[in-house]
């Protein structure tokens, strides 16, 4: 059963703030048609590579990164429209990253985002010239992005490049796949590097493109790491068997036997770290953008499914944190292993 392709509703934000859900909206269907306009449709069949780039960057996700990039470089002050192609940039990597991890030779995955995976659609040859392909677009589109100063056009791409290889995203997926049985903090460096690293790269082009101070960039980047550990620890709970992937948009029971924060610690423990990690992430995204809500909001609506069973001692510098609303950060499902994952199933 295929995902049906979910924008952010009412639901998904606070009720009633109908300008920001416009914004929120607008902002996707820009990065959508954006996107398709980039990796454009020859109309030749044929093309199968064409054809596989297109479905893996053009799936059913929320759009996370390029979202947050956008968002956080509007928080602080930054509307150049060379921010859309920069964040087409981040979504085209993390998509030529998903079509990797999902091969045999990785997480043997089936299922991405409702769909088959690249590799079913187009067989594994394929898979793997369009992961490359998307690789070299996103550089390609990242160095020619407009009304963006050639010397921060290098620092983006700089930025970006060592996401990607043996210190980012490259050395996570090699350690989750040859690291056998590993401690709690290994678990979270692999965490780190899996996800955390883009989401750090993430923010910090926003910054740069924004001309951000270091106080600021460091909070940013703290935030994305929290938040790169939290995304991995629901992913964790969304991956237990006996999840229904209509509902996960991939493949569940994928983890049984590796090391991971729930095999690892236990169930409680791993709720209790990831609602940690999202009253960490929420401090630091204060500490970075103040009273600017755009950012704040758009990251409630990730989480934003339900209350967690078990919830972390507030932390005293957490206590000064200004009053965000009803919902905060961690004031989500952290985890509760059948159904918690309907609205932010699309994550990755």
């Amino acid at each position: 059963m295929a995902i049906e392709k979910r924008w952010f509703s009412e639901r998904d934000l606070e009720q009633g703030d109908a300008s920001a859900l416009t914004e929120l909206n607008a902002l996707r269907q820009e990065l959508e048609e954006r996107i398709a306009h980039l990796l454009a449709d020859n109309s030749d069949q044929a093309d199968l590579l064409a054809l596989a780039m297109r479905a893996g960057a053009l799936g059913a996700g929320k759009r996370m990164r390029p979202l947050l990039l956008m968002l956080v470089a509007r928080d602080l002050g930054c509307v150049t429209p060379g921010l859309i192609d920069v964040a087409c940039a981040v979504e085209m990597v993390h998509a030529a990253s998903l079509i990797l991890d999902d091969m045999p030779c990785m997480d043997d995955a089936k299922l991405r985002r409702g769909k088959p995976t690249i590799h079913v659609q187009f067989g594994e040859d394929v898979a793997i010239l369009a992961s490359i392909g998307l690789l070299s677009r996103a550089f390609c589109v990242l160095a020619a992005a407009h009304d963006i100063p050639p010397a921060v056009r290098a620092q983006l791409v700089a930025t970006l490049a060592e996401t990607v290889g043996a210190q980012g995203l490259a050395k996570g997926q090699f350690l989750d796949l040859r690291g056998g049985q590993r401690s709690a903090s290994e678990i979270a460096t692999t965490n780190e590097l899996k996800t955390g690293v883009l989401l750090g790269a993430t923010v910090d082009m926003a910054a740069i493109i924004a001309q951000s101070d270091d106080r600021v960039a460091q909070s940013l980047r703290a935030f994305a790491l929290a938040t790169g550990q939290a995304f991995q620890l629901r992913d964790d709970f969304q991956d237990l068997a006996g999840n229904d992937s209509a509902i996960t948009g991939k493949d569940t029971g994928k983890d049984l036997g590796k090391s991971t924060f729930i095999n690892t610690v236990g169930a409680d423990e791993a709720r209790r770290r990831l609602a940690g990690h999202l009253q960490d992430a929420e401090r630091y995204l204060v500490d970075a953008l103040g009273p600017r809500q755009r950012t704040r909001r758009f990251m409630r609506s990730m989480f934003a499914q339900a209350r967690p069973e078990v919830r972390p001692e507030v932390r005293p510098d957490l206590r000064r944190a200004p009053e965000l609303g009803p919902r905060q950060f961690a004031d989500v499902n952290a985890g509760v292993p059948a159904a918690a994952a309907a609205g932010s199933a699309n994550l990755h």
